[in-house]
């Protein structure tokens, strides 16, 4: 590892290191721009942009290559949405050494469970999310990504955007 990798983080460790969950969601992109308003002047907060991608059981595509095809279909797509939230942020003032952005595939229990692991590897302060606007039965079914890592995140401050 370089010196200047290490020094990286060394000086990430001290600073404020946020965690933006984030996918295509209008409620991402607005956590996006909460955080450039809130945090774009000040040099000693460091943001991971994090999006999770589920892997796809492999009896969900009829063929192998669907899933293939697919999974590269929205790993592209996830990538400009990721390109275009670190230019907003940039835009806020942000300097390139402050800015992470990180694109999971995965296989994963819950996206709120993978969140939770990266904020626990990364060692975030806080995780920022945006809130996803499901019903109430919505909720009750698949459960909500938001309320997961607002009752079971340790060691940091949670922010739910709407």
């Amino acid at each position: 590892m370089s010196e200047q990798t290490l020094h990286d983080k060394a000086r990430r460790a001290a600073e404020r290191h946020l965690l933006a969950a984030v996918d295509e969601s209008d409620n991402s992109k607005r956590a996006v721009m909460y955080l450039a308003d809130f945090f774009g002047q000040d040099k000693n907060v460091f943001i991971t942009l994090l999006s999770i991608i589920p892997e796809p059981s492999e009896d969900y595509f009829a063929k192998e290559e669907e899933r293939v095809a697919w999974l590269g279909e929205k790993k592209q797509f996830m990538e400009k949405v990721l390109a275009g939230y670190k230019d907003i942020l940039l835009g806020a003032g942000f300097g390139e050494k402050q800015l992470e952005t990180r694109l999971s595939i995965r296989k994963c229990r819950s996206i709120g469970d993978a969140i939770l692991e990266e904020q626990e590897r990364l060692k975030c302060c806080i995780v920022v999310v945006g809130r996803r606007g499901i019903s109430h039965n919505e909720e009750f079914i698949f459960g909500s990504t938001s309320n997961k890592i607002l009752h079971h995140a340790t060691n940091c401050a949670v922010m739910v955007i709407e």
